[in-house]
């Protein structure tokens, strides 16, 4: 059934057939109302604000979850389809499984406040790298006060932009991620570097390497460092231990972050969903840690 075809009446009437007990009346029912997309959201909500019976509720409730979900979906995928070549974006559409209402433009114009908050501490310097991240450093760990959430770091909120941008706590991957972003807008060559267990960021130009830890205050180090922490976890040096990776590869694995919080919160459902939209970002031919 065409979306344009069901006006207010026959959504109305579609609704209060929710309220019905028979199984295979009511799955007609759902997959009616889902087939019609986000934009039959806003018609459900003020249903379920206007009916008082707790199981019509949530059943609308599991419903405009659903329409939203099957909507994350597809633009995850047209998000990799195109490039994914924007990393905010990429955590954006993340962080709106759990809040579905985030909008882009206002993570957007927060990243670019803490952009200019930072490129007031950097203005005047030179062009040393090291001497560049250290001002950074300052910047985002002192000024901004960014921080490892130690305290709960299987939280849930480890892995919403959002969150960390709000509460200046974050997982090794979500404080990499703010990071590179506006170190990428200074233009630092900083990028994400996928090490096993840990996340890491790394200072990349023609002439210079080395190495940051953003869940230890930007704490730098080098590559034999890194040999040293895969020699340890008795693994094989891999190019992809020391090498930048593309964004694909960052919002898989803060997919996989949330996955293990909701092992610890045991919602056996939401993990199978998170599974879901790796899936939909995964190809046969991915091979990462």
């Amino acid at each position: 059934m065409a979306k344009q075809e069901l006006d207010d009446k026959n959504l109305k009437a579609l609704v209060s057939l929710l309220s019905d007990d028979d199984q295979e009346v009511l799955e007609h029912v759902e997959q009616k109302i889902i087939a019609l997309g986000d934009t039959v959201i806003p018609y459900l909500e003020s249903e379920w604000e206007n009916n008082f019976n707790s199981k019509v509720q949530k059943r609308i409730e599991d419903l405009i979850h659903q329409v939203q979900f099957g909507h994350l979906k597809s633009r995850l995928r047209d998000w990799k389809e195109k490039g994914h070549e924007d990393l905010l974006e990429g955590m954006w559409l993340v962080a709106t499984y759990q809040y579905p209402d985030l909008e882009y433009d206002k993570l957007k114009a927060e990243i670019e406040q803490l952009y200019y908050d930072t490129w007031v501490e950097l203005k005047v310097t030179d062009d040393l790298p090291f001497e560049r991240v250290k001002l950074l450093n300052f910047a985002f760990f002192g000024k901004l006060r960014f921080n490892a959430n130690t305290k709960n770091f299987h939280s849930i909120g480890n892995s919403m932009i959002n969150v960390v941008l709000e509460t200046r706590k974050g997982n090794p991957i979500s404080l990499c991620v703010v990071y590179m972003l506006i170190a990428q807008k200074l233009k630092m060559p900083v990028y994400g570097v996928n090490l096993p267990n840990l996340f890491i960021l790394t200072y990349k130009s023609e002439d210079t390497q080395f190495y940051i830890n953003a869940f230890n205050k930007g704490l730098i180090f080098t590559r034999s460092d890194i040999d040293n922490y895969i020699s340890h976890l008795n693994l094989k040096p891999n190019d992809m231990f020391y090498e930048p990776c593309n964004n694909l590869n960052i919002i898989r694995r803060v997919l996989r972050n949330m996955v293990i919080s909701f092992e610890k919160l045991g919602e056996p459902d939401k993990i199978e969903e998170i599974k879901e939209l790796i899936n939909c970002i995964t190809d046969d031919t991915d091979n990462e840690v």
